[in-house]
């Protein structure tokens, strides 16, 4: 709920129900995908706010405090997933699949804390540099998608 594009699109313009982003990684690739959940007649808006919202990013990157809120999230979510059984045993087999090793927590942690602004920014202008593919579910033709 706090990030930009839920600020922006939901919070301040009521323009969708739900909007947000997510991250999946694998080894060697992964994808970054943004959804959102709104009316048919709302979509080219929505997708407009979107797109300059990562384009911004790209330009600009993202501030410290947003470094250190991200950061701080994931990090959590690390070591929440310590607490059953079968998040940790994903979070093994994850880890050999993705870096062919079995990282420990506090390296998995301390890698965290490496990372530093310049990276995210480095990592943000190319990712969101590149051409996207775009994916609509619901009452659409092809042509009503030419005029997004």
């Amino acid at each position: 709920m706090s990030s930009r594009l839920f600020q922006e699109i939901r919070e301040q313009r009521g323009l969708v129900y739900s909007v947000g982003s997510a991250l999946s990684h694998y080894a060697g690739v992964g994808s970054f995908s943004v959804y959102a959940g709104c009316s048919k007649k709302r979509v080219p808006e929505v997708l407009r706010l979107i797109r300059a919202e990562l384009d911004r990013v790209a330009a600009d990157g993202i501030t410290a405090e947003e470094v250190a809120r991200s950061r701080g999230q994931l990090k959590g979510g690390v070591v929440l997933g310590l607490e059953d059984t079968g998040s940790r045993m994903s979070r093994l087999g994850k880890s050999e699949l993705s870096y062919g090793e079995y990282l420990p927590v506090r390296e998995v942690l301390a890698r965290l804390d490496a990372v530093d602004e310049d990276q995210v920014r480095g990592v943000a202008a190319e990712l969101f540099g590149q051409d996207t593919c775009l994916a609509v579910v619901g009452p659409y033709r092809e042509s009503d998608l030419d005029r997004l």
